[in-house]
């Protein structure tokens, strides 16, 4: 089963979903969904749509280099198919994703640990700002 990549938005194209077009010159760009087409067709940059994985990773939102991501490289070879070698390989993937998601949330908490001490210095001045608010007039 060959799973495709959206060129629009990244995400998985499964055998049977989605659209392809092909253009004049032989270039095949496949959609996942109709949201992906339609914006291909209205000309949109996918680094500039903030759902797409290419403005994420560009904003830093996402992890852009992983060795993890070495699985997803298109292999164009046919491969003869052995049933236990299947069965390892889908097992490696889990393992892939699992690790994939362990980093991601690794990533996630460094990235709002520098947000969660600015937030804090914000409401403090802000606390300062409007104390005024807060303490009763005689105090």
């Amino acid at each position: 089963v060959r799973l495709e990549k959206c060129w629009f938005c990244s995400s998985t194209c499964y055998p049977g979903h989605g659209i392809t077009f092909v253009r004049n010159d032989a270039t095949i760009f496949r959609f996942c969904r109709s949201k992906c087409h339609k914006n291909f067709k209205m000309k949109r940059n996918p680094r500039k749509v903030k759902w797409t994985k290419a403005y994420r990773k560009l904003a830093g939102k996402e992890l852009a280099e992983d060795a993890t991501f070495e699985m997803e490289r298109r292999r164009n070879r046919p491969e003869k198919y052995d049933r236990e070698l299947v069965h390892k390989t889908v097992k490696a993937i889990q393992k892939v994703e699992e690790v994939r998601g362990a980093r991601q949330d690794r990533f996630y908490e460094r990235r709002m640990a520098k947000s969660k001490g600015q937030q804090k210095a914000a409401d403090r001045r802000q606390l300062e700002q409007e104390i005024h608010l807060v303490k009763a007039p005689g105090a």
